[in-house]
C-alpha cells in the first residue's frame, strides 16, 4: 500500500491503471471518436495505441516539423477564400495550368 499525499493521508491500493484527464475540443472529441467508430476501437483504446507507439518509437510515431515560409503562405492563401481561384469545371482549371 501507499500513501496519498494531501487531505487525509489515507491507505490506498496502488493499481494496476492510471487516469488521464484531458480538456479536449468538443468537436474534436466527437470527430475523433466518429472515426474510433468506424474502425471498431473506442477513445480510451486509441489513447492506448497511441502510447504504446510512443513508447516503441521513443518519441512521436509521426514527423513534427515547423512548417517552412513557402507552406506557411500555402496554408495561410488557403484560409483566405477571397484570395483563392474559382473554376467552373475541372477542364478550366487544367486549361489555366
Amino acid at each position: 500500500m501507499r500513501y496519498t499525499h494531501g487531505r487525509g493521508s489515507m491507505p490506498q491500493q496502488t493499481t494496476k491503471t492510471r487516469m488521464i484527464h484531458a480538456r479536449i475540443d468538443p468537436r474534436l472529441k466527437e470527430s475523433a471518436e466518429r472515426v474510433f467508430s468506424e474502425i471498431g476501437i473506442s477513445t480510451t483504446e486509441a489513447i492506448r495505441l497511441f502510447l504504446k507507439q510512443v513508447e516503441l518509437y521513443n518519441g512521436l510515431p509521426f514527423p513534427v516539423s515547423i512548417p517552412n515560409a513557402e507552406t506557411t503562405a500555402a496554408m495561410t492563401e488557403a484560409n483566405n477564400p477571397a484570395g483563392l481561384n474559382r473554376y467552373r469545371s475541372f477542364r478550366e482549371l487544367r486549361d489555366k495550368v
